[in-house]
């Protein structure tokens, strides 16, 4: 197994071609490649938008077996992160749909112990203010700054991952910053 994961060591991200035919195949080394390549910025992700960690790995289990079962449909035409996260968000709003027992603007604050690239600019009180805050925030502003500075994922990235014209994530963009700005003048430390 160890030189069958170094073989997919050698994929750029622009291999998409091969990792479709690999999913297709079902490989099992290519699967623990792919978990090994996305862990931790999915599992992110999750935390973020389900504010539990317990929540937060049920989903990325399910990710990760619905990727397993449904890779046949992974076409490499889009990258493979995206179309990972894409599975991922569709299982908590089915989550959430199921469960109605609260909407997604209403998750609890996350509860990521996790460094970001945020982390190594503002210590740990702006930090856990920062949560807070983007914990109150509406759920569609809150997923494009997460996405946006957590994920780094560029503009027009968000826009085919939320499948959404890129005008409006630029809106959602600005307004959830205008939240957290509003929150932070009114809120303090």
């Amino acid at each position: 197994m160890a030189s069958a994961v170094l073989h997919f060591a050698a994929f750029l991200p622009s291999d998409r071609k091969a990792i479709a035919a690999g999913l297709r195949r079902r490989d099992p080394d290519l699967l623990d490649w792919l978990i090994s390549q996305h862990e931790y910025r999915l599992y992110r992700y999750l935390l973020y938008l389900t504010g539990r960690r317990e929540t937060a790995e049920d989903v990325f289990q399910e990710t990760w077996v619905r990727v397993l079962d449904r890779g046949h449909q992974y076409d490499g035409r889009s990258d493979f992160g995206t179309w990972l996260f894409r599975i991922a968000r569709n299982i908590v709003i089915d989550l959430q749909r199921r469960k109605s027992a609260e909407p997604l603007d209403d998750v609890a604050e996350p509860t990521a112990d996790t460094p970001t690239a945020a982390d190594a600019v503002i210590g740990d009180e702006q930090r856990a203010h920062l949560d807070r805050a983007i914990g109150e925030i509406p759920a569609v502003f809150r997923e494009v700054l997460v996405l946006r500075f957590h994920e780094e994922m560029p503009l027009d990235a968000i826009a085919s991952f939320l499948d959404i014209p890129l005008p409006t994530v630029k809106s959602r963009l600005y307004r959830g910053l205008e939240a957290l700005r509003t929150s932070f003048a009114g809120g303090g430390r």
